[in-house]
Parts: C-alpha cells; sequence; structure tokens
C-alpha cells in the first residue's frame, strides 16, 4: 500500500526540526566565531572588519530574550533558520504556480534538510541572517511577478538592504535580479517601463539600508571592504583543479548527495521554462549568476563551502518544479546527515581527530581550559590571546576575569582600553604575537584542551607584563572584553 505524504505530514518535520535544534543549539558550547560575534553584541557598530552588522544584531537580541549563553546567543538564528520556510513557501507559490501548495511544502523540507541548514540553525554566523532576508526577497519578488503592486518593490530593497547588511555576497543574487530586469525588460518594454517607479523606490530603500555600513567603512579607511575585496588578489590559476574540486565536494557535502541532484535538476527545469514564464527565469538569474561568480573566484583562489549557501532558497524553491518519486529519500538522507553530526558533535561516539571532528576542534574542552589557566594566574592578573577566537573564547568562559584581546582587529572596536600590569597570554605555539608590547614574556606551561583523551589544540602559556609606555597605535589594539 502506497502512503501520501501530505502538506500537513511536512509540516509536522518542519515543526520537529525546529524543536530539536533549539535543543541542540541550548546544549552546544559556543564555537570560537560565535564567542567572536557575541563581543559584535556589546560593541554596537554599523560595520566590522569581517562582516556586516546583522549577525550582531540578532544576537543581542536574542542574548536579552534567552539570557547570556548558548541558547540565547544562537535563538533568533534558529527561529530564523524554521521561519525562512514561510517565505521559501510563499515564493514558490507565486513563481511557481503549477507545483500547487504540495510543491512549495516539499520545497521547504528540502532546504530543511541539507545539512548547511542543520549546521547554520544551530550555530549562528552571518550565513543564517543572510539566508533569511535572501528568502523574503524571493518572496517580495515572487509577489512582483504576479503584478501585486509597487509596494512589493520597497519591500524586496528592504530585504536586500538587510541582507546586505547580513553579509556581502548577499550582492549577487541582488545582482541576479538586476540581470533579470534588463533581460525581461528588453523583451517587454511596457512592463520594464512599468516597473520603474518600483524598481527606484526599492533601490532607495536599500541603499538606505546600506548607508550606515558603506558610512563605517569610510570612517575605518575602508578595513571591510578591503579585507574581502582583497581575497582575489592572491591568485593561483595553477590550481584551479584543486579550487574547483573543492567546490563541488563542498557543495554536495553541505547540500547532502541526494538534495544536491535535486537542486540540480531543478535548476536546469527552471533554466529550460525560462522564456516561457517570468517565475523561473527570475530564479535562474539569482542562482546562476552567484553560481557563475563562484565558479570564477575557484578558477585561482579558493571558495570557502558556507559561501554559496545565500543561493540555497533559490535552489530549493527550483526543486518544486521536478518530479517528486525519490524526493522522500533525498529528504530522508539529509535529515539523517544532520541528525549524524548532531550526534557526533553532542556525544563524540566516534574516536575522531580533531582534522575530521570540526565540533572537537572548535567547541570542546573551553571550560576546562579556563579553570587550568585561572589556576596558573594570580589575583589581577590579565587573561589575553593572541588570536580573537581563543580570546573570544576565555571571555564567554571565564566570568569575573579581565579577559583581554592583543590583536590589530580590536582597535576598530568600541572596547574600553584599561588593561594594565602582569597577566597571562594564551598562545598556540604555531602563531605568534606582539613581544613589543610587554615588558618581559616567560613561557610558564604548555595545556591541552579536547574531550575524551582526544586532543583539539595545544595552547602555551606565557606570563607577561605589559609596558606602561605604549603609544597610542599600541594602546588601541589592547581591549577588555565583555565578560557574562
Amino acid at each position: 500500500m502506497r502512503v501520501r505524504y501530505s502538506p500537513r505530514w511536512w509540516l509536522y518535520l518542519l515543526v520537529l526540526l525546529a524543536g530539536l535544534r533549539l535543543v541542540v543549539a541550548g546544549i552546544l558550547p559556543l564555537s570560537p566565531d560565535e564567542a567572536y560575534y557575541r563581543l559584535w553584541a556589546f560593541a554596537p557598530a554599523a560595520g566590522y572588519l569581517d562582516h556586516p552588522p546583522m549577525v550582531a544584531v540578532w544576537i543581542r537580541l536574542g542574548m536579552l530574550l534567552g539570557g547570556d549563553n548558548a541558547f540565547g546567543v544562537r535563538l533568533v538564528g534558529v527561529l530564523a533558520g524554521a521561519g525562512l520556510s514561510f517565505f521559501v513557501f510563499r515564493a514558490v507559490r507565486d513563481l511557481l504556480p503549477d507545483a500547487g501548495r504540495a510543491g512549495g511544502m516539499r520545497a521547504c523540507v528540502m532546504l530543511q534538510a541539507t545539512l548547511a541548514l542543520a549546521i547554520q540553525s544551530v550555530v549562528i554566523t552571518p550565513d543564517m541572517p543572510v539566508m533569511f532576508f535572501i528568502s523574503v526577497l524571493l518572496c517580495a519578488m515572487g509577489r512582483v511577478t504576479v503584478g501585486a503592486g509597487t509596494g512589493w518593490w520597497l519591500v524586496a530593497g528592504l530585504a536586500a538592504g538587510l541582507a546586505c547588511d547580513s553579509k556581502y555576497t548577499a550582492i549577487l543574487p541582488v545582482g541576479g535580479i538586476g540581470l533579470w530586469l534588463v533581460v525581461r525588460g528588453l523583451r517587454h518594454r511596457a512592463w520594464g517601463l512599468r516597473q520603474v517607479p518600483g524598481v527606484v523606490g526599492g533601490v532607495v530603500v536599500a541603499a538606505a539600508c546600506v548607508a550606515p555600513v558603506v558610512w563605517w567603512n569610510a570612517r575605518h579607511d575602508w578595513a571591510s571592504f578591503v579585507r574581502q575585496g582583497g581575497r582575489t588578489a592572491d591568485w593561483h590559476p595553477g590550481r584551479a583543479v584543486q579550487f574547483l574540486t573543492e567546490l563541488a565536494a563542498g557543495q554536495i557535502g553541505l547540500m547532502t548527495p541526494g538534495i544536491a541532484a535535486f537542486f540540480i535538476w531543478g535548476q536546469v527545469v527552471a533554466l529550460r521554462h525560462a522564456r516561457r514564464g517570468g517565475g523561473c527565469a527570475l530564479l535562474s538569474c539569482m542562482t546562476l549568476l552567484p553560481a557563475c561568480v563562484f565558479m570564477q573566484h575557484a578558477m585561482g583562489d579558493r571558495v570557502q563551502a558556507n559561501w554559496p549557501v545565500v543561493i540555497y532558497p533559490m535552489l530549493a524553491a527550483g526543486t518544486a518544479t521536478v518530479a517528486w518519486r525519490w524526493g522522500r529519500w533525498a529528504i530522508g538522507g539529509g535529515v539523517l546527515v544532520g541528525a549524524l553530526v548532531y550526534m557526533q558533535a553532542l556525544f563524540a561516539p566516534l574516536p575522531l581527530s580533531a582534522h575530521t571532528d570540526v565540533a572537537l576542534r572548535q567547541m570542546a574542552g573551553w571550560r576546562d581550559l579556563a579553570t587550568r589557566i585561572a589556576d596558573q594566574a594570580r589575583p589581577g592578573d590579565f587573561i589575553a590571546a593572541c588570536d580573537y577566537g581563543t580570546a573570544a573564547e576565555l571571555a564567554t568562559v571565564m566570568p569575573g576575569r579581565v579577559v583581554a584581546g592583543m590583536e590589530p582587529r580590536w582597535a576598530l572596536f568600541n572596547l574600553p582600553h584599561d588593561v594594565s600590569g602582569d597577566g597571562i597570554m594564551v598562545c598556540n605555539p604555531r602563531r605568534d604575537f606582539d613581544r613589543d608590547v610587554f615588558v618581559s614574556v616567560r613561557q610558564v606551561d604548555t595545556l591541552v584542551r579536547g574531550r575524551q583523551g582526544r586532543v583539539a589544540e595545544r595552547v602555551a602559556l606565557y606570563r607577561v607584563s605589559l609596558r606602561t609606555d605604549l603609544s597610542p597605535a599600541q594602546r588601541s589594539t589592547i581591549v577588555r572584553l565583555p565578560t557574562p
């Protein structure tokens, strides 16, 4: 007897996944990047060296609701990860009307079943805000394609601006919308002229959202733009095959193989129907332009596996156009992979090394390490680290201590510069740090961070004493980090 899966069953699965991810998000310790973004929430700014400020806004809101802990830091991200399904569903309704309610619900579940969503829903990074606002943008553009009114261009502009306030890669699918407008406007001139007022309004709204980020960069020597744009300077075309292979393997891993096949199949179908339907053409432009940019970048430099997740909402929407014979198997495989990743991160049943176990390498043993560092410290000592991730982690797990960041990036933060006296410097032996700011540096111990006998990292402890005659430039790079 064949079992039929109604949209209600898919909705039950979405609710179950959201509940599971709330639990996992509250249990898992923060990773170094999450601890670093937590510090952003205590130093509000219109921009930061690494990314625009949206992730800091989400974390601050989550901590107000859930407390200064892992659950609070991740809360808004988990809720947004579940909530973006609503916008993908509505987008499919408008862009691909033949898919029906069932097609829209299947597209939502297909997206939720990816390993990317399984990870990004419980680990807060700029990828979740950008995926959420791109989903809102896709929904608004769906309304535009069915002629729902000029006001939807304003919603689209707001979503596009907030997406760019989340991560700079959001400009790529927004550029895909521009490409779609040009192509469709040339084919249907009357339609294109009718869109001009809405497009202008949307651009104005988007520009207003992005203006603070531009202003912050202008005030700080374009630090964030230079950092992100500078990636193109290191160009190695001789390694193109390696980089392209890594890009393909990373996407198959984050999508999971079965879902990757459906994503590709859906885009092929959408491209074939692009001439007949504005929705399919829009999906193709918002997906293929960023994909081409990532592939071009991989011709000479590494594309991080998480960068292309900005196009996952469009890829998921495209799956509503394809036959569904093997869809349940693809979804089941994706959910299973995500569950296994959660199991390993929480309980570590497999004796994996730090090289293959990301949770071990990033999250394990920080509280125990902090306890052993405190044993070496004297009353009144500050605790510092030579890299931002370790400093942020120690600030999270060492309440009551003066934890210092000592790195040039901290000069861009609005944090107190009142660190002085003696302290303990924590540093991976493979890293170096600026010894010129200290009167004396003496190694006192080497500690191991890990869990269940597996080593995540070795760190050296140095007893240091800050100079009292630091220059303003040197003093600006030393800040006191907020602890719980």
